[in-house]
């Protein structure tokens, strides 16, 4: 009787051996795949929140453009005299280069708003690079020509604060006080939207390198 219950007591348990190695094997292979697999999702939230911050710096630098264009578009003053026949009169159109500063920054603002769709598609889609390429590459272009515009700007500005003695350039911000305040504070303008475009040019190479 002893022997015939230790024979069906191993005949019992013989089968359980390679059911517990399949559990085993199952397990590590479940495992290793565990391991294996990627988490992109860091990445992704990295991508779209510089996305999102880059928007938001499209916005501020448009309003920054915007300001200088108008307020220097709109620069004119006429000092008054006892007769309307004999007046001095300042527009920003009286110099060329304030003429090319409003043009300057005209054209970065309509580049911005252009660039706002192309900002929401990287926002909607972080991964792609095309255009975050491409914003990089038309924003550099943009930041100089802005960076130039405004350059050239703030040395008539300084002279028409200043002077100059030895070319006898006189300073006409003694009389003419509201066109040199309006036209340096679209200088200043200017200025804060390039920048911003130095920021988003940074900003994209970054994001470019991370990808």
């Amino acid at each position: 009787m002893d022997s015939t219950k230790s024979s069906a007591e191993t005949a019992i348990n013989v089968p359980d051996e390679p059911n517990a190695t399949k559990n085993k094997s199952g397990r590590a292979a479940f495992a290793v795949t565990t391991k294996a697999t990627p988490l992109p999702q860091p990445q992704g939230r990295w991508n779209r929140g510089v996305s999102i911050f880059d928007f938001i710096l499209r916005i501020c630098a448009l309003v920054a453009a915007l300001a200088a264009t108008a307020t220097m578009g709109t620069t004119d003053q006429t000092l008054p005299f006892f007769t309307q026949f004999f007046q001095f009169q300042a527009s920003y159109d009286d110099l060329p280069t304030f003429t090319f500063f409003v043009v300057a920054n005209a054209i970065a603002s309509g580049y911005l708003v252009l660039s706002l769709p192309f900002s929401i598609v990287a926002i909607v889609r972080p991964h792609v690079v095309g255009i975050k390429l491409l914003l990089l590459i038309l924003d550099t272009v943009v930041m100089a020509f802005t960076t130039a515009a405004a350059a050239a700007a703030a040395a008539i500005v300084y002279l028409a604060h200043n002077g100059n003695s030895n070319t006898n350039w006189l300073a006409i911000c003694q009389q003419f006080t509201d066109f040199c305040q309006r036209v340096s504070g679209a200088v200043v303008a200017s200025f804060i939207a390039a920048a911003i475009f130095i920021f988003l040019v940074v900003l994209s190479a970054v994001a470019l390198r991370r990808n």
